[in-house]
């Protein structure tokens, strides 16, 4: 049987964790969590993963600082560790490569990017988080006082498909704003547009002209509202 592969996620930002946690819940690799470049470092020589996934402004040590302990250390140096910048800039930049890391990632995270990150290190297959049909009414927009009206077409924990003719460009930031069925609470949340499905030359002909969005800044209380909402109902998983 394959060894399971051990990934390391360090943040000190709990929503930017759970949505990493999010993009990698799978059977076959185990999530190692830090909330400091200190509790990471420990991880790291502890369990050993195969990656490391370093924000790089944590508390008492930041990622830079993790990283090249670890990347100075021969018996660690193997480890593959991806930093993780909040505004790309070229100090910033210039900082984590000169700690050795293998790779930069910017948030607002990307999904793809940060999927794609972990397979190169991993080598493991992409399998799509699991979708569930939705219906339910949505405003969007590029800004809060323009919002439009679609409706969704399916879910995951990571993002939704807005089913609607008034489309938006890719890369383009929306505010969403919408209600779960039989919850109160209104979720207003940031999401950038993934991929867009237009009408004439569609790409997925199956599918009614709209867009796909990733969730980028949403409230953990939210973001745990759709994770139970899309556990605890009888709702079809699509393909």
């Amino acid at each position: 049987m394959e060894a399971r592969k051990k990934v390391l996620l360090a943040d000190d930002v709990t929503l930017f964790l759970e949505l990493e946690k999010t993009f990698l819940k799978r059977a076959d690799i185990d999530l190692l969590v830090a909330h400091n470049g200190r509790e990471a470092l420990e991880l790291v020589r502890e369990q050993r993963p195969q990656l490391a996934f370093l924000d790089l402004y944590m508390p008492e040590m930041d990622g830079d600082e993790c990283c090249r302990h670890i990347k100075g250390d021969p018996a660690l140096a193997g480890i593959a560790v991806v930093m993780v910048t909040a505004g790309g800039k070229a100090e910033e930049l210039a900082r984590c490569r000169a700690a050795g890391c293998d790779e930069i990632i910017n948030k607002p995270i990307n999904r793809a990017e940060f999927i794609q990150a972990a397979n190169r290190y991993l080598q493991v297959e992409t399998r799509r988080e699991t979708r569930f049909a939705t219906h339910i009414e949505i405003l969007y927009g590029p800004a809060p006082q323009r919002q439009l009206t679609g409706f969704t077409l399916n879910m995951c924990s990571g993002g939704l498909y807005v089913e609607t003719r008034q489309l938006l460009m890719v890369d383009d930031n929306v505010t969403l704003v919408f209600s779960l069925p039989g919850q109160q609470r209104i979720i207003r949340c940031r999401a950038r547009v993934a991929w867009v499905n237009a009408e004439k030359e569609p790409k997925k002909p199956l599918l009614p002209p709209g867009f796909g969005v990733q969730f980028v800044d949403i409230a953990l209380d939210d973001l745990h509202a759709i994770r139970n909402y899309l556990n605890n109902n009888d709702l079809q998983p699509i393909s």
